[in-house]
């Protein structure tokens, strides 16, 4: 790369090579005023000075140099996924907007391999995290002005990143506890189930309440398998207490246990069990008193359509201690991940 310097004043006439940035606290506005390609006029000359520009230079690529928007742009358009949308690129940047709610997905190590090359700049919000329409999912740029040829192709064999839609799972509620089943106590989890399923757009089939009672939890789940539903949560009785029947009544009607508990709290008794296309959960009590628990991070893995297996989850227990922090109280958020 050829770099020709010119004072500002005899720049008037000439197309920038590169996006000039403008930071006025006042205004609190940061970006390019003048983007590539702009061609200086005189009236510019005084704003270019404001800016702090007493100088102006002009770039002349070498062959096999890659300006920074296209060496972003590039990149951008290899791993814009499904569900989201490429915006840029400025300032060598370009990013990655959710174009509907669903879950982030992409593979870690593709991020990990960008990095390596010191000249990339390669961010995103956690793996698998909840998003919403229009959120910032990822975002990278260049370094330099200019990169070889050599580091831009050889990165574009990474894979996508996609926010996965959230699907309508016919859902049904299976309620434990002879407190309950006579009456004496109210079933709390039943309005709280239905205000999450609301986020997926889910529908609920209805809610069951029984004994502590194997046969019993047995035959109410089959029921609801039978009625069509896609996903049966069972809560209560999922400690080790000698009367807990929840697990084993599971274990019972369901075809495979992906896993028992998960290294994560609130939420550690939970239980993942499949049963042909369908999944039955084994919800401990701690969902019904915390609004965010090991539950939400679940329900949006099935919601999704890409259910965790067990040695996956053991792995959570990295960033499983959640601290219901101010700012979502959602289990391994963008912010918790922090």
């Amino acid at each position: 790369m050829e770099r020709e310097t010119v004072p500002v004043e005899l720049a008037v006439g000439r197309a920038i090579a590169h996006d000039l940035t403008l930071i006025d606290p006042e205004s609190g506005f940061k970006g390019a005023k003048f983007r590539r390609g702009h061609t200086i006029r005189p009236e510019d000359v005084p704003v270019l000075q404001r800016m702090g520009k007493s100088n102006i230079s002009f770039l002349r690529m070498a062959p096999g140099e890659v300006h920074e928007d296209d060496a972003a742009l590039r990149i951008g358009r290899r791993v814009a996924g499904e569900g989201v949308a490429l915006r840029g690129p400025e300032e060598g940047k370009c990013s990655l907007v959710a174009e509907r709610d669903g879950l982030l997905v992409y593979r870690d190590e593709d991020i990990d391999f960008v990095n390596d090359d010191p000249d990339w700049l390669f961010t995103t919000l956690p793996n698998k995290a909840r998003v919403g329409k229009d959120m910032t999912v990822a975002s990278f740029r260049i370094g330099p002005l200019m990169v070889q040829e050599a580091q831009v192709s050889r990165i574009e064999s990474i894979g996508h990143i996609s926010v996965l839609p959230w699907r309508r799972l016919k859902t049904a509620l299976v309620t434990t506890g002879r407190e309950l089943y006579e009456g004496t106590v109210k079933d709390a989890f039943q309005p709280k189930l239905q205000k999450k399923l609301a986020g997926y757009d889910g529908e609920f089939l209805g809610g069951r309440i029984v004994p502590d009672e194997k046969a019993a939890i047995e035959d109410a789940v089959s029921g609801w398998l039978d009625a069509g539903a896609e996903l049966v949560l069972c809560t209560g009785g999922m400690s080790v207490d000698a009367d807990d029947m929840t697990p084993s009544a599971i274990r019972a009607v369901c075809d495979t246990v992906l896993f028992r508990r998960m290294p994560v709290i609130p939420g550690a008794n939970l239980m993942l069990a499949v049963k042909g296309g369908a999944f039955v959960l084994g919800v401990p009590a701690s969902a019904v008193f915390i609004e965010r628990t090991s539950l939400d991070i679940l329900l949006d893995r099935l919601f999704a359509g890409v259910p965790p297996d067990g040695k996956e989850v053991r792995g959570w227990g990295r960033g499983g201690l959640c601290a219901q922090c101010d700012s979502c109280g959602y289990p391994r958020c963008a912010f918790a991940a922090r």
